[in-house]
Order: structure tokens, then sequence, then C-alpha cells
């Protein structure tokens, strides 16, 4: 049985940092999800759809415990994210191309024990695979793949006008600030994180450049970020949020939320999908988090 199942596509992503140095790399928030649960010890399928399967098992033979369960599609996704500060929490981001949208035809016979939906604009994973997984396992949801729409000249955030059909199907909820604010109409989030459980979902991650967030029937948990530098911000969320649900089979909130900030913490220190091992995170939260 896999410990977690990745729904989402790898992007070819075209990084422009604030100072003009152009970075071309594959990312994507399966790419972040997959190899940090991987490199903890999870084990872990990714579904991701692109035109060149090869290429992708290439990309995760990278990452420890991970099979590849390859969809095709004749195009591919391809971002342009435009930093405009050293820290990375300003860009502009622009699709130059997308994938054919997930279907459940696309969906292989898995037994797992979350269905994590990691997808990077909306219309790419529709609905009806919510609803396909629904019942059959644990649901988790990185809601940045509904409410951010792209298109060759925009990038802007909408509503999800669905949220109370599918919120009561969601057992984890992950937002960074903004989304949560566009969910909710408040930007305090704590605030945000009871009215998204009060919504229906069963238990939520808000992330923001300072801190972790989680909720669960009435328990908050923070745990402050510590990261000596930022070279490696992108893909912060995703790391995040994958960390701490695949610990949450097994620890409690507490446990999971100090595990996951200081794993995206020692992530954000360097260029790329995690690389590191369980023993690194444990060290680091020795030395940063005692």
């Amino acid at each position: 049985m896999l410990d977690t199942f990745i729904v989402g596509q790898v992007s070819e992503d075209i990084n422009v940092d604030y100072d003009g140095k152009t970075i071309r790399e594959l990312g994507g928030a399966v790419v972040y999800s997959g190899f940090v649960a991987g490199n903890l010890g999870h084990k872990v399928g990714v579904l991701p759809k692109s035109n060149n399967p090869m290429q992708i098992e290439e990309l995760f033979a990278k990452a420890g415990n991970v099979k590849v369960f390859p969809a095709y599609s004749k195009t591919n996704t391809s971002i342009e994210n435009r930093y405009h500060t050293a820290d990375k929490e300003k860009r502009t981001s622009i699709a130059l191309s997308r994938i054919e949208p997930y279907q459940v035809s696309d969906m292989p016979d898995v037994d797992t024990k979350i269905v994590h939906i990691a997808g990077l604009m909306y219309g790419d994973i529709p609905e009806d695979i919510i609803d396909y997984f629904y019942g059959k396992t644990k649901i988790a949801i990185d809601v940045q793949g509904i409410l951010r729409h792209m298109t060759e000249k925009d990038v802007f955030f909408k509503d999800w006008e669905k949220k109370l059909e599918y919120l009561p199907k969601i057992d984890f909820l992950k937002t960074d600030a903004m989304e949560a604010e566009v969910l909710t109409g408040t930007a305090d989030r704590e605030k945000a994180a009871k009215i998204l459980s009060d919504f229906g979902a069963k238990e939520i991650m808000i992330t923001h450049n300072t801190e972790v967030l989680v909720y669960r029937e009435g328990e908050i948990v923070k745990k402050p970020l510590k990261p000596r530098n930022l070279s490696g911000r992108s893909g912060r969320g995703d790391t995040c949020f994958s960390a701490y649900i695949t610990e949450r089979l097994h620890q409690s909130m507490e446990e999971a939320a100090l595990l996951a900030a200081a794993t995206v913490s020692l992530k954000m220190e360097k260029p790329g999908p995690f690389c590191y091992d369980r023993q690194a995170v444990q060290d680091y939260i020795a030395e940063f988090y005692s």
C-alpha cells in the first residue's frame, strides 16, 4: 500500500530572478511533494501528465521510494515566473502552455492511504477527480489548483464556486495566506482556518512566509519557519504540505507540524526539491527548534 498518491502535472518552469538571472527547471507541486514524501521514507506514487513520460521517469528516479504512474498529454505545462524581490515573495506568473486536463480514465487502480491532488491551475484537475476518490481513501488538496486562473497574459485568483459542496469531502486542505483570504474574506489566518473548518474541511493548513498554521476541530498549532537563506524558496508550500500530511498518518498535529516546518526550512536553503533525509531534518530540529 502507498502512503500517498499524488496527482499533478510537472511544469517546465522558466524562473526569472529579480536580478534578471533566468533558470529553467522541471517543477510543479507533484515534484516538490513527491520528493519530500519519498525522501522522508514514505511510500509514494505520482501521476504526472506530460508528452515525455521517459523524462518524468528519469526525474523521479532521483527521489527515494517514488513509483511513477505516467499519464500522457499531447501538450505540457510551462509557466514563466518573474520574481520581483530577493525573498521571492512577490512574483508575476503566466502560463506559456498547459496539459490536457486529467480525466477519471487516467486514474490507475492504486491502494493508498492518501490521495494528494496537487494541480497548478484551474481546470487541470477537475472536481470529478475528487468525486472519484471520495469514500475510497483520505483526500488532500492544495487549493492553488482550484483558485489560480492563468492565461498567456495574466494570472488571477477566484473563489471556488463549489467549495461548500466539495470542502466536506476534503480531509486535508492546504492554502497560503492569500488563498485563504480569497476563500473566506478575512486576512486573519486563525479566523480563516475556523471558517474553512465550518465550511466542512476536516484539517486545514495555511502557510505564510513566517510560519505554518494547522487547524482541526478548534485546535490550532503554529510552527515558525527558520531558513537561514531563501535560495530554494520555490516549492515551499508544496514541500510543507506533503511532509505534514504523510507524517499525520502516524503523528499528532503538533509533531507533524514541527517536522513539516523544519523540513521546509531546510529545503528553502537549497534550490530544487527536497533531497535530504529524515535524519537531516531531525538534526535541523535539534539545532533550531529545541
